[in-house]
């Protein structure tokens, strides 16, 4: 087998995952971190501890299942490939990647959690020519509300411009704000549309936009407004993803009309929630990962070692 190894430390999960070039086939291992009951997240401290746990753990499950020579190893040194974009729970992944590139001699080829996340989409829905030509990207969790213009670029395969962005809260800071107010465990985000689901209610929504960035600080408001009303809990969560879902409508759409009807993919935790999806596939033409490549994972890392190696050969 040809093996690219991914490997992907962020404040939520530690992830490691496997590319058979050759099948095609992706195969993963990762554990979310351990929060505290009513908490929302960890401290990089406490992040840093449970990576260098759990990293050699997850390594030794994925090796006693699938062996083989690696080829190369992709993995996030940072959250977003921009000056200054920093974060030390990554130092626990790209410390394991260089002693394993130094032993084996697989070259290590670095990127950024969110080119992760990207490359983890296409990879999910089969489109990884995608990078061949420009492409609108929105990579929607915990930490990123952002809408993302791609085009090739030799040294980093893609090429990523943030075109719009949340300028206060975050769509998965607030899901899992939201669901904490319903008494919900952190990371929120599968019970909420659990609930949301058992809604039959009806929104409409003014989403806030300031030029193409959006403004996501008052879905809590009205959400705690809703419930000191005595409204359901059921439909609060509707209303919280439905105020998702208007506000990247209208971020797309903004993003369409400046940069015309190119491709779109959307990434990260907060897309693979269904009702958001749906709602988005009802009205334009777009590419989602499938849910298990859309929360934190590796396999973007490993298929961008794969390309970023073969670019490199040729």
């Amino acid at each position: 087998m040809s093996l690219y190894l991914g490997i992907d430390t962020s404040n939520y999960t530690t992830s490691v995952a496997l590319y058979d070039s050759i099948s095609g086939e992706m195969f993963q291992k990762k554990r979310l971190l351990p929060v505290r009951e009513g908490q929302l997240g960890l401290r990089q401290s406490d992040a840093v501890f449970h990576h260098t746990k759990q990293l050699p753990e997850l390594v030794e499950a994925l090796c006693s299942e699938y062996t083989g020579s690696l080829s190369a190893i992709g993995v996030s040194v940072k959250p977003r490939l921009v000056e200054g974009s920093y974060m030390p729970c990554f130092l626990c992944g790209e410390g394991l990647a260089r002693a394993l590139s130094a032993f084996t001699g697989a070259q290590m080829y670095t990127t950024s959690h969110q080119a992760g996340h990207i490359f983890a989409a296409l990879y999910s829905a089969h489109k990884e020519e995608y990078i061949r030509s420009p492409f609108i990207a929105f990579h929607v969790s915990g930490g990123t509300t952002d809408c993302l213009l791609c085009s090739p670029d030799k040294e980093n395969i893609i090429n990523i411009t943030e075109v719009a962005t949340s300028l206060d809260l975050k769509a998965g800071q607030a899901v899992d704000r939201v669901g904490l107010m319903l008494g919900l465990k952190f990371p929120c985000g599968r019970q909420l549309e659990e609930l949301a689901l058992k809604s039959s209610r009806t929104y409409k929504i003014k989403p806030v936009l300031k030029g193409m960035d959006c403004s996501l600080s008052g879905v809590e408001n009205k959400c705690m407004k809703m419930k000191n009303d005595g409204e359901s809990i059921e439909d609060i969560a509707l209303f919280c993803l439905m105020y998702i879902y208007e506000t990247i409508k209208a971020m797309l759409l903004s993003a369409i009309a400046e940069y015309g009807d190119i491709p779109v993919v959307f990434a990260g935790g907060v897309m693979s929630n269904s009702i958001i999806r749906e709602k988005i596939l009802s009205c334009h033409d777009a590419v989602f990962a499938h849910p298990q490549y859309s929360c934190d994972n590796a396999s973007g890392l490993a298929l961008y070692a794969k390309v970023k190696k073969e670019m490199v050969m040729f």
